[in-house]
C-alpha cells in the first residue's frame, strides 16, 4: 500500500495534498502525458472548471484501462495557463482536483505556464499512479 509522508518538521500542506507519498517496492506503476481537456468528439469547453472536470474524466478513464483509479494516484502534476483569473482558476482546478480524489491524497504540483500547446486549454494534468 502507498503511504502518506508527513514529516512533523515541516508545515502542513497548502491544500489538499500530501508532501510526499512512499510506493512499495514491485508496485505496477502508470504514468500519464499530460491529460488534456478534449472531449471524444474533439471538442473542448471554455470554462475552466469544465476543462478541469473533463481532464479528471480523461484521467480515470486511463486509470481504468490499468485497473486503477484515482485512489492510485500517487502524484500528480496541473499546469494552468496565467490569466487575470488565475485566482478563480486556481480554485476551480483545485475543487476538480478534489472531487475526483475524494479525499484520497497525493504529492501535487501546480504550475503556471504562459500557453499550452493549443489556446482554447486553459489547463493539462499528468498524473502517475501505483497499485501494489
Amino acid at each position: 500500500m502507498n503511504r502518506v509522508l508527513r514529516p512533523e518538521s515541516m508545515s502542513a500542506p497548502a491544500a489538499a495534498y500530501a508532501h510526499g507519498i512512499e510506493v512499495p517496492s514491485g508496485a505496477r506503476l502508470v504514468f500519464t502525458s499530460g491529460v488534456v481537456p478534449n472531449a471524444t468528439d474533439g471538442t473542448t469547453p471554455d470554462a475552466i472548471g469544465e476543462q478541469a472536470a473533463l481532464v479528471w474524466r480523461n484521467i480515470t478513464s486511463i486509470l481504468g484501462e490499468a485497473d486503477m483509479g484515482p485512489h492510485d494516484i500517487v502524484s500528480i502534476t496541473t499546469y494552468v495557463v496565467a490569466s487575470e483569473q488565475l485566482a478563480e482558476h486556481l480554485r476551480d482546478v483545485m475543487a476538480a482536483r478534489d472531487a475526483a480524489l475524494q479525499g484520497h491524497l497525493a504529492a501535487s504540483t501546480l504550475v503556471t505556464v504562459p500557453a499550452l500547446a493549443r489556446p482554447e486549454w486553459k489547463m493539462e494534468i499528468a498524473v502517475i499512479a501505483a497499485r501494489s
